[in-house]
């Protein structure tokens, strides 16, 4: 996915730069929003990949002190989510470890997953983004 979106970038690129090459002032304002979208677009790109990995490797570190939640024995759905009765209950467990260790970045991890499995994406990108940074600060 991150090859096509280079070559999209690509593309892009050259027609902004084919738009300023005419010399007219309209298609020269337009080849210029064209080169601001693969700069942004690259920008998205390259975020999402950071995020992606420093959450991979929280997982690894997790898993490796066996703070994983372990999700196998939750009931689901025929379509394999886990039920939402289940989901908030171990939300509610994970919610209550935190509390009494709010100073864990392995806490927050385990939160953020709750967060995901209880279906609050938002919330779960955001826990997990504290706890990327509460890892990030021990290791200094």
């Amino acid at each position: 996915m991150c090859a096509a979106l280079v070559v999209y970038f690509v593309l892009l690129g050259r027609t902004g730069i084919t738009l300023i090459g005419t010399g007219t002032p309209v298609a020269i304002a337009l080849g210029i929003g064209v080169l601001i979208l693969p700069v942004v677009g690259a920008w998205a790109m390259v975020a999402t990949l950071r995020a992606g990995f420093a959450h991979q490797r929280l997982a690894r570190l997790a898993g490796e002190d066996g703070m994983e939640l372990d999700v196998s024995g939750l009931p689901r759905s025929p379509g394999g989510r886990i039920e939402r009765v289940a989901a908030d209950a171990l939300f509610d467990t994970v919610r209550s470890e935190l509390e009494a260790d709010p100073d864990n970045w392995q806490r927050w991890y385990r939160l953020a997953r709750a967060y995901d499995y209880a279906g609050d994406r938002g919330r779960a990108r955001e826990t997990m983004r504290k706890a990327v940074a509460m890892q990030a600060g021990q290791k200094r």
